[in-house]
């Protein structure tokens, strides 16, 4: 399958050090050699890099490695194909326009009969699960809401229609519009709040090393999210099937109640 990896923050960080890790999985440490892509937000913009080849290889990963991009919301993803051929068009991260907003959308997983989703105007692109399901949820938010939602009518609205797409297989999902961001697990997610006193932390899947209390100030807040913990050294907190988390300005700021025990 594929990995996920966003982060929240309260002011605009750079996320580097993670993205580096991830990349090492993307044909290296790791079997998600199908391409990959990020999604950085910058004001009402977004900042977009994908390629269908390696991460461990991309001559694109290596120059987002080595340029600081700051940003307070970022999504990016791994890809392991099982649905939909390797092309650019089938890399995540998703984006689309609604309400004036870029939404954002990566889906680790794999979804059964879900050419039955009915999407409306919101078209997909390539022929991926995951697009297709972006695409319903949008249809979905066009269809019960006339304009955006407060953050907690949207995360109510959100949780049952990820509950109902995770009973078509395997749902775990990273969803911002650069305000705030969501987090759905159904196998497998996880996260962790990085906020003063600030220490080391070391990457997993390489030889790198970084001291945050010399790269923060200390009133920042950073809650980094991933498939699986991205550093040695660290706790993480890990997501149940079932939960979602809604994230804003690195702050976890709204909870589901997880339905482990009541569905598999």
């Amino acid at each position: 399958m594929c990995e996920l990896l966003g982060m929240s923050a309260n002011v605009p960080t750079d996320i580097c050090f993670s993205f580096q890790g991830l990349m090492q999985r993307g044909g290296g440490t790791g079997p998600h050699k199908d391409g990959w892509g990020i999604v950085f937000y910058e004001g009402k913009g977004v900042r977009e890099f994908r390629d269908p080849t390696p991460g461990v290889d991309s001559k694109i990963a290596q120059l987002v490695q080595s340029y600081p991009i700051k940003s307070c919301y970022v999504i990016s993803h791994i890809r392991q194909a099982n649905v939909g051929e390797v092309c650019l068009e089938n890399t995540h991260p998703f984006t689309r326009e609604i309400w004036g907003q870029n939404w954002t959308f990566a889906h680790n997983g794999q979804l059964k009969d879900s050419q039955a989703l009915s999407v409306g105007r919101d078209l997909p692109v390539g022929d991926t699960d995951s697009e297709r399901s972006f695409c319903w949820l949008l249809n979905q938010l066009r269809e019960h809401f006339t304009q955006a939602p407060s953050r907690e009518a949207l995360a109510e609205f959100l949780y049952p229609r990820f509950e109902f797409l995770r009973s078509l297989g395997v749902f775990n999902c990273l969803l911002s519009n650069g305000e705030w961001m969501v987090c759905y697990c159904s196998t497998k997610l996880q996260w962790i709040t990085r906020r003063a006193p600030f220490g080391h932390a070391q990457l997993t899947d390489a030889q790198v090393e970084v001291n945050f209390a010399g790269k923060t100030t200390p009133s920042d807040v950073v809650a980094v999210i991933a498939t699986q913990p991205l550093t040695s050294n660290e706790q993480w907190n890990e997501m149940k099937g079932g939960e979602m988390v809604l994230f804003e300005d690195g702050l976890d700021v709204w909870h589901s109640e997880s339905t482990e025990n009541t569905q598999n």
